[in-house]
């Protein structure tokens, strides 16, 4: 059986076990087991990923706006353990809460150095 990787994950919208919105999956990272053969290890997300991926100018001005927003560049994307995810129809779902993935670089800086400065931040519910 063939799979086209591509169609079938690249872009895909990434949703948590709570109904919420992850982001998209950007790229795919790939290990190679005992035997010699791929597998998928994990599904990437972010615009660090997402530059990477498409390349040249546009690619690069992605990265560089992530690297922008966070206190030690390059942004590392959000990688998602294959293990994670329940299935894949029109989204990607996941088995868990996005509370239970590692917080993405950016929001944390902008958290950090942007919202936590609004005064009333605090009191803003989630």
């Amino acid at each position: 059986m063939r799979l086209q990787l591509a169609k079938q994950l690249l872009d895909r919208q990434i949703v948590d076990s709570d109904g919420r919105l992850v982001g998209r999956v950007d790229d795919i990272a790939f290990a190679v087991d005992e035997e010699g053969y791929p597998y998928v290890e994990f599904l990437l997300t972010g615009q660090g990923a997402l530059g990477q991926r498409i390349g040249g100018r546009v690619g690069r001005l992605l990265v560089a706006v992530a690297d922008r927003f966070v206190d030690r560049p390059p942004v590392p994307p959000l990688r998602i353990p294959l293990a994670q995810i329940a299935r894949v129809d029109s989204a990607v779902r996941l088995r868990c809460p996005v509370a239970d993935l590692p917080p993405s670089p950016v929001e944390s800086w902008l958290r950090r150095h942007l919202i936590d400065r609004i005064p009333g931040a605090d009191r803003a519910s989630g």
